[in-house]
C-alpha cells in the first residue's frame, strides 16, 4: 500500500491511499500523523487502518502534483518534533562495485581509511542474527522537519556551499509511541542532497555536509522493505533534458547491514524514544553523481524514481543567500 499526503484546493490537509495514478480519499484522518496514531491505539496495522477508512472520494495523483499540493508523506505539526537522521557506509553497489570494493577492504586492515575501516566492519558484522545487535554503522544528524522538502519543492542550497548533490536512498518513516516504542510507519524514496566537495575536504567535515534541505516521498510505502529495490536516478538541465542517469539498488540484499541492525542503533538512544515524535531516517546509498565528476547547477533538477514507491520525486536545485552570523551579547 502506498499513501500521500496532499493539500485540497481550500488547502486543507488531506491522507489517501495511491493506487496507480488514483488517491483515494482517508476520511476522519486528515494526515499519516493522525492516521499512524489511531493505529497504536487502537492497536490495528496501518494498512488496515487506512483501507478500513478510505472513502469513495478519488482524485488524479497529476492532478494534485501539477497543482503543487503534494507533501512529505509524514511530517509534524512542530517540525523540531521531527529529526531527519541518517547512516552511510551501509550499501554494497553494483556487481562491479561489490567487487572493487571487497578488493580495497581487504587485506591488512590497518592499512584503510577510517571510512574503509568502517565499510569493512559493516561488511563482517552488519547482518547479526535476530534479536542481537551488529557492529555500529555510520550515523549522522540532518536536520529537523524544516528541512524536509515535498516532491516538486526546490532543495535550497546555501550560497556558503561547496556543492549540492543528490543521494538517491530509501528512507525509514516512524513514530513514537505514547509509550516510548519507535513504531515503523513504512519507507518513503528520498534524495538525502549533501555537500560532496565539503566531505571530502576532510572527513570530520561529514556533519557540516549533512546540514542540509533533503526530499522525501511522494509516496508511502507501507509495510516491510523488499529485498531487492531498484531505481534510477537522474539529473536534468535547465532545458529539461537529462543530463546524468545511473541506475541505483537498495534493499537488504544489496546491503552490509540489515534494517533491524540500523534502527536498533539510531533508537537504542534514549533521547529518539520521546513520545509523539516523528523520525526520517536514511539508509545510505553507493549511486552518486558526484562520482563521475557531475557538478549540478542551480536551476537543475534532481529526479530520483523506483516502482517500488509509485511516482518519482522530483526537486530544482536553488540557492539561496545566507548572511553572516553574528551573535550579541545580552
Amino acid at each position: 500500500m502506498l499513501l500521500v499526503q496532499f493539500l485540497t484546493e481550500s488547502k486543507e490537509r488531506r491522507v489517501g491511499i495511491l493506487h496507480d495514478n488514483i488517491i483515494r480519499v482517508i476520511k476522519g484522518y486528515a494526515t499519516t500523523l493522525d492516521l499512524a496514531r489511531a493505529a497504536i491505539a487502537t492497536q490495528a496495522g496501518l494498512a488496515q487502518l487506512a483501507d478500513t477508512s478510505a472513502s469513495a472520494e478519488t482524485l488524479d495523483y497529476e492532478d494534485v502534483a501539477k497543482a503543487g499540493r503534494i507533501l512529505p508523506p509524514l511530517d509534524h505539526p512542530d517540525a523540531a518534533h521531527c529529526y531527519v537522521t541518517g547512516t552511510g557506509l551501509t550499501h554494497l553497489g553494483s556487481a562491479d562495485t561489490r567487487d572493487a570494493m571487497h578488493k580495497k577492504i581487504g587485506g591488512d586492515v590497518e592499512t584503510l581509511s577510517d571510512s574503509m575501516k568502517m565499510f569493512r566492519m559493516g561488511v563482517e558484522g552488519g547482518k547479526p542474527a535476530a534479536g542481537t545487535a551488529g557492529v555500529q554503522p555510520e550515523w549522522f544528524y540532518k536536520g529537523d522537519g524544516s528541512i524536509v522538502r515535498a516532491t516538486g519543492q526546490d532543495l535550497d542550497m546555501p550560497d556558503f556551499a561547496l556543492d549540492g548533490g543528490e543521494e538517491p536512498e530509501i528512507a525509514g518513516l516512524y513514530l513514537i509511541g505514547d509509550d516510548g516504542q519507535p513504531y515503523r510507519l513504512g519507507f518513503a524514496i528520498g534524495n538525502e542532497f549533501s555537500d560532496h566537495v565539503t566531505e571530502r575536504q576532510n572527513y570530520l567535515y561529514l556533519a557540516h555536509s549533512k546540514l542540509r534541505n533533503c526530499g522525501v516521498g511522494p509516496a508511502l510505502l507501507v509495510g516491510e522493505l523488499p529485498a531487492h529495490v531498484e531505481g534510477v536516478s537522474r539529473i536534468y538541465d535547465k532545458s529539461g533534458q537529462v543530463r546524468w542517469e545511473k541506475a541505483f539498488v537498495s534493499g537488504e540484499q544489496n546491503m552490509s547491514h540489515t534494517i533491524a541492525n540500523l534502527e536498533y542503533h539510531h533508537f537504542k538512544y534514549g533521547l529518539f524514544n520521546r513520545p509523539g515524535d516523528v523520525h526520517i531516517h536514511f539508509f545510505g546509498t553507493a549511486t552518486l553523481s558526484v562520482a563521475d565528476n557531475i557538478v549540478v547547477e542551480a536551476g537543475e533538477t534532481f529526479e530520483v524514481q523506483s516502482p517500488t514507491f509509485g511516482p518519482a520525486l522530483r526537486n530544482k536545485l536553488a540557492v539561496h543567500a545566507t548572511p553572516f552570523a553574528k551573535v550579541k551579547t545580552l
